[in-house]
């Protein structure tokens, strides 16, 4: 199978180009940087560009199976648009090429729900992401969900938990509706995202990923994932 993975060359994309390369798969990653880009491989092709360029879309996805976005930025005050402008490109590219199966990666955080995690959380520190911090980028991230939804595509909306480094995928869950549990290892996510392309259990779904085992401080994850200066998205 060739999987073309957007979003390659950040911290979750790694993981998912090296899960697809150790599952047999030949990939396409796109990357603005590809001199950046660490892995190498006989079935691993780079494309350089960016994910919201017509042009790269279209590249990337021709002759693809399946197509996998871990697009990825630090929050930001200003308005965001990375999100839906590139999973808009993804798909007229997808149409264009016939490519049928779309994964994408979302977060719990875009959608209300009840209070699960105790009150700290779902009254102070939730609220402080949703509605300050992250703000721009959820609006944009609701956005791209409902672009993937309306795209007549087999899409499937992966929604992470707050985002965490892991060496290996653990036994994690995958829930239909909202789940306790307040982080997502990027191991768990890219298996999960990459079982997407030859997987139709979750087609028209947006299930949520939660990891259970090796979970850091919610404080450690914010700063870290949200807060914490780093490059610019891949």
């Amino acid at each position: 199978m060739r999987i073309a993975v957007f979003g390659a060359n950040g911290a979750t994309g790694r993981v998912l180009v090296g899960r697809a390369l150790a599952g047999g798969d030949e990939v396409t990653a796109v990357t603005r940087r590809p001199d950046a880009f660490p892995l190498r491989h006989e079935r691993l092709t780079i494309v350089a560009g960016d994910a919201t360029d017509e042009a790269t879309a279209d590249r990337a996805i021709a002759g693809a199976d399946a197509v996998l976005s871990s697009i990825g930025i630090p929050f930001a005050k200003d308005p965001i648009s990375v999100y839906s402008a590139s999973t808009e490109r993804m798909i007229a590219a997808m149409h264009a090429h016939g490519v049928r199966r779309l994964a994408v990666t979302s977060s719990t955080a875009v959608e209300p729900h009840a209070p699960t995690e105790g009150w700290l959380f779902e009254k102070v520190l939730q609220p402080w992401v949703v509605n300050g911090i992250g703000r721009t980028t959820y609006d944009d991230m609701r956005r791209m969900e409902d672009a993937v939804a309306t795209s007549g595509l087999d899409w499937t909306i992966a929604r992470a938990a707050g985002l965490f480094a892991a060496s290996v995928p653990t036994a994690y869950r995958v829930t239909a509706e909202h789940a306790p549990g307040r982080a997502t290892s990027r191991a768990d996510l890219a298996d999960f995202l990459w079982r997407q392309a030859a997987d139709d259990r979750w087609i028209g779904a947006r299930p949520e990923v939660h990891t259970d085992d090796g979970v850091p401080s919610i404080l450690s994850v914010i700063w870290n994932e949200g807060i914490k200066p780093r490059r610019t998205p891949s």
